[in-house]
């Protein structure tokens, strides 16, 4: 089945990889390009997954798996997925699993704070407990377009604030 003209279900599972930087729009052509690649050939247990990824924000890439309509992504298949994550980050040089630094929007544009400098951003005021603040823990295609963007007062990050 052809993803790009497949209706992903909310259901649909998700990983997001936060890069460590910004990509260019080249990059972001040429990751997606490899994204699209590497969903048309990903297999759980030899059969074709529905699935498909894509860079959002010029920072993140996602990869999404239809499990209720087509297979599931198992162990292999989700191994096979993380290695071709770090891959794609040794070929454009970003760390894709910086899990303390954490993403927010300044305006239209994506952010990184430090685990450990957020208290200081916000006393700053840098931030605010309204900044819309990413959670890259989402698990699928629903959360993604409902809970993916915060405001810190409501996110999972708020605990490192204080």
């Amino acid at each position: 089945m052809n993803a790009q003209k497949h209706t992903f279900s909310d259901q649909s599972r998700i990983w997001i990889y936060q890069s460590a930087r910004e990509f260019s729009d080249a990059e972001v052509a040429t990751i997606n390009s490899h994204l699209t690649q590497f969903s048309e050939k990903w297999v759980s247990h030899q059969r074709q997954l529905i699935a498909h990824g894509e860079v959002l924000h010029r920072r993140f890439v996602v990869l999404m798996v239809d499990d209720i309509q087509g297979n599931g992504a198992s162990g292999c298949s989700i191994d096979a997925s993380v290695k071709f994550v770090q891959e794609l980050g040794r070929a454009f040089q970003t760390d894709l699993f910086g899990r303390l630094d954490f993403a927010y929007f300044e305006g239209e544009t994506v952010k990184i704070v430090h685990k450990t400098e957020l208290p200081e951003k916000l006393a700053e005021g840098v931030i605010s407990e309204e900044t819309l603040f990413f959670d890259n823990l989402v698990k699928n295609k629903g959360e993604l377009q409902t809970r993916w963007m915060v405001p810190l007062k409501d996110s999972w990050h708020y605990r490192f604030a204080k």
